[in-house]
């Protein structure tokens, strides 16, 4: 029978789902997670800082720059990110009310913070990972706006304005429609130590993640770097919007398939198992959603062979 087909494909997808939640855990920092209210009874965070010209709006967002010209803002955590295999997923905003709008947004991970400079309002001076939200053109012939791109830099290498950071690029993608979408836009950064990084972006549909970049075997991050975000407004201006950041630290259990298989190809030079999960999206909420789905399916099944049994049934009986 064809629903037996059905149930067979089923329990495998249940299985495949339940590897993947075994081999896989996400750990929430609360040292680098920020949601609403954003700030505590004495109207400070206890995990971030913020300068500029930072507002916090305790029901909405914290807002890096406003939609006025020549503003900018930083969001920094108090303490490094420590973790070596590390996810940050961060909900943004980037609106204004003008045709004309510029500069950016930028999130960092760098051995600096706090420190106020040119690039998207933070320093040229860096440290570690730089990825840019640059939605204003300034000279890449062939290149659609908004961008996203990743810089990484040990301090000796500077973002071009003029070029966009052309020259620096590690990895990037355009974006159009992540200023104004009408679902909330979010990035996804994950990062596993020499053997991953990659950036998705949600911005088209909701739960729709499009992977931007993909690299293997990323640059060395500093040992102590420091989480944050920045923006800035030149004469064209916009709001730019940190709604909620969620981080975890990432490892895979030790005795799992995934884990042996990792250390094995780590012994080879090979690519780690890592990547084959972070690119099927992970967490908790995707597994949860993913049962209710395959819950109907089945009982869909069972429902269009029992009516065809009883008719099947009938038809013998006259």
């Amino acid at each position: 029978m064809w629903y037996s087909s059905v149930a067979a494909v089923l329990v495998g997808a249940l299985a495949w789902g339940a590897q993947a939640q075994d081999d896989m855990r996400r750990i929430s920092l609360r040292t680098h997670t920020l949601e609403q209210p954003y700030l505590d009874s004495d109207m400070q965070s206890r995990w971030f800082d913020f300068g500029g010209d930072t507002i916090v709006r305790t029901d909405s967002y914290v807002r890096l720059t406003s939609d006025r010209p020549s503003q900018s803002g930083w969001l920094f955590s108090r303490v490094p990110l420590t973790a070596t295999n590390w996810e940050v997923e961060v909900e943004f905003k980037i609106s204004g009310k003008n045709q004309l709008f510029g500069d950016g947004l930028a999130m960092w991970v760098t051995r600096q913070r706090g420190e106020m400079g040119p690039i998207f309002g933070s320093s040229d001076k860096f440290d570690g990972l730089g990825v840019f939200i640059d939605t204003y053109k300034n000279n890449r012939p062939g290149v659609v706006f908004p961008y996203v791109m990743a810089m990484h830099s040990d301090g000796s290498k500077f973002y071009d304005k003029n070029n966009d950071g052309k020259d620096a690029e590690l990895a990037g993608c355009s974006a159009r429609g992540i200023r104004h979408a009408s679902v909330p836009t979010k990035l996804r950064l994950t990062y596993f130590q020499d053997k991953y990084l990659r950036l998705e972006l949600q911005y088209k549909n909701e739960d729709e993640w499009q992977t931007c970049f993909d690299v293997d075997r990323p640059p060395q991050l500093p040992n102590i770097a420091y989480l944050g975000f920045s923006a800035e407004t030149g004469e064209l201006s916009d709001n730019h919007d940190i709604v909620s950041v969620k981080t975890y630290n990432l490892y895979a259990n030790p005795g799992s398939p995934s884990a042996q298989r990792d250390n094995a190809n780590s012994n080879r030079g090979g690519r780690s198992s890592y990547s084959n999960y972070s690119s099927k999206g992970g967490g908790s909420w995707t597994w949860f959603f993913t049962k209710i789905i395959l819950f109907f399916i089945a009982a869909g099944g069972a429902y269009v062979g029992f009516t065809a049994y009883r008719a099947k049934y009938r038809s013998h009986r006259f």
